[in-house]
């Protein structure tokens, strides 16, 4: 799936305030590498529908087994093993015995204490990645796992690896110290970076496991298709603590979603709930929904926090127009595009504005290979789209009472004739303010 940093930004999958995006949410990661890797694989959505289904037999199957997870690989552990082949430490003998270990921990000892520490935890380490081996090895896994769990079988399969592994590193001889630290030090470096590696791999995937878990998402069924389409029932956006959920259904026959309502009344939540589904169905993760069905989509775009460029003189408006131009030049390519557009010329004055979005709306609902959702203030223009039979009407309802704004949250098939702009200017003590002056 094409997806650009605007888009990233737009859906908050990252955020200057991590607590606002979307990662922070999906990030149950117990190490610095499974972090970094985590933001990886919600940065690269995959593009192939065997890719997605993989991903989802992998997330499926690490939440079977996820409260058996080895808790004796740490974020610690591996830092440690890491900092090791960096740090300088005295030369010892590559043949150690009773006699010159014991030499060299008196002679040497800060340098033998760090071995010792580096070995203990690459005691914990090693059993911890093994329990891994022996919790997957049986079953039926996906290729994903199975490359994975392959590989750190042949890895832990060295004789002094399983020797390391099976002492007791309580009880470590100055011997046995030099001799399992030389070995870490000088023969298996590579091996234990690439240990690493996968740790971090399997934490990332973990983390999403958890979090499809917690938040109870279902995975959504994804098909190729050579006409896009989403249907999803139950679908809420997963940063809100009490999310109102919708259904929603988009097709060849019904592919422009015109969306109408007050400030505040849900409009730009409910567009990036579809959004934040459909991008986190082609991670292969689960979605915030009761179930979602959609075909494979090439690319998703949005058009919601355009901002001016005061560095290139270039106003609100004109980024508007260019981000509208680089929409149609991308998706004009044939292939199944979500296009999604929040309040659409801000930049302009209303006569404009009302032009310009007829224009672009009569325009891109010619487009069958793209599913537009495009929310608006300019309730006038939907009237004299009412004649085009693949654009469907939904609005969020506002209601006043005692002067107090009520929203419902509940999308409605129409178009929204809420008129509350002066009402909310009174309601927070404008008005008042400047009748003071």
């Amino acid at each position: 799936m094409q997806v650009d940093k605007t888009t990233l930004a737009d859906l908050s999958i990252f955020h200057s305030e991590e607590e606002q995006s979307v990662f922070y949410h999906l990030n149950h990661t117990q190490t610095n590498g499974g972090r970094e890797y985590l933001r990886y694989l919600l940065g690269n959505p995959l593009n192939t529908l065997e890719e997605i289904l993989d991903t989802q037999l992998t997330l499926k199957q690490l939440m079977e087994v996820s409260k058996e997870w080895p808790i004796t690989v740490t974020n610690g552990t591996i830092m440690v093993i890491e900092r090791f082949y960096e740090t300088q430490i005295n030369h010892f003998s590559q043949h150690p015995n009773a006699v010159n270990s014991r030499f060299y921990k008196i002679l040497n000892n800060p340098d033998y204490s760090l071995l010792r520490y580096t070995v203990e935890h690459a005691v914990d380490f090693t059993k911890g990645m093994q329990q891994i081996v022996d919790l997957l090895f049986e079953k039926k896994l996906s290729k994903q796992l199975a490359t994975w769990v392959t590989r750190l079988s042949m890895l832990l399969s060295k004789s002094m690896i399983q020797e390391i592994m099976r002492a007791d590193k309580k009880k470590l001889t100055p011997e046995q110290v030099l001799r399992y630290g030389g070995f870490i030090r000088h023969h298996y470096k590579a091996q234990n970076f690439e240990l690493v590696d996968l740790y971090s791999k399997f934490d990332a995937y973990l983390s999403i496991a958890w979090a499809c878990k917690k938040y109870e998402f279902a995975f959504p069924e994804i098909k190729p298709s050579k006409e896009p389409y989403i249907k999803a029932t139950g679908l809420h956006h997963m940063l809100l603590e009490v999310p109102v959920s919708y259904d929603i259904e988009l097709s060849v026959e019904k592919n422009f979603l015109f969306l109408t309502g007050a400030n505040m009344a849900g409009k730009s939540t409910f567009i990036k709930a579809v959004g934040v589904s459909a991008y986190l169905a082609h991670l292969g993760m689960g979605v915030p929904a009761k179930e979602m069905q959609l075909s494979l989509l090439d690319g998703l775009l949005s058009n919601i926090q355009v901002v001016d460029n005061i560095i290139k003189g270039e106003s609100f408006f004109f980024n508007e127009v260019q981000r509208i131009r680089n929409t149609i030049e991308k998706i004009s390519d044939g292939k199944n595009w979500l296009i999604l557009i929040d309040e659409l010329f801000k930049g302009t004055n209303q006569q404009d504005a009302v032009k310009c979005s007829t224009t672009v709306i009569e325009g891109l609902r010619k487009m069958k290979n793209a599913l537009f959702i495009l929310s608006t203030h300019l309730y006038e223009i939907g009237d004299d789209l009412r004649k085009y039979k693949n654009i469907q009407f939904h609005y969020f309802e506002t209601s006043v009472k005692d002067d107090q704004l009520l929203f419902s949250y509940q999308l409605k098939e129409g178009i929204s004739n809420d008129r509350l702009g002066y009402l909310i200017l009174k309601k927070e003590g404008v008005v008042d303010l400047l009748e003071k002056l």
